[in-house]
């Protein structure tokens, strides 16, 4: 079985129950529209080289810098960061689900969620199975 759909529907279900926190903590939704991208420009990091941009974009695109703020949030008794750990999380959620996955530092369209990532191939490893 391909991973791949089961990645994506990941990600509409992160940007889902994201939205739904959102809306159920009253954050402004004017707030959420400016900051939504905002995780993006992470992506400049690519105008130094493609190990930089990877690097630079992966730290962004991962859960943990959301989850970590959200845990401040609460650990400080600091409402207002939630709204912004919840943006961030339905960012993240919105790219898995149009497949614009993690990068490896060898192109910008080589992602985990790269369909050539998830195919089977007779040779693994450098070893050609003999029949």
């Amino acid at each position: 079985m391909n991973p791949r759909p089961l990645l994506h529907l990941e990600g509409v279900a992160v940007l889902i129950v994201s939205l739904l926190f959102y809306h159920w903590s009253q954050g402004s939704w004017l707030q959420f529209a400016l900051l939504f991208l905002l995780p993006d420009l992470s992506m400049l990091g690519y105008a130094a080289n493609i190990r930089t941009g990877a690097i630079t974009y992966n730290a962004v695109h991962t859960y943990v810098g959301p989850l970590v703020l959200a845990g401040y949030s609460f650990a400080s008794n600091r409402p207002a960061t939630i709204s912004l750990s919840l943006i961030w999380i339905a960012h993240i959620g919105l790219d898995r689900m149009l497949g614009f996955g993690l990068k490896y530092p060898t192109r910008f369209n080589d992602t985990h969620l790269n369909p050539d990532r998830h195919t089977l191939s007779t040779e693994i490893d450098g070893i050609v199975p003999s029949l």
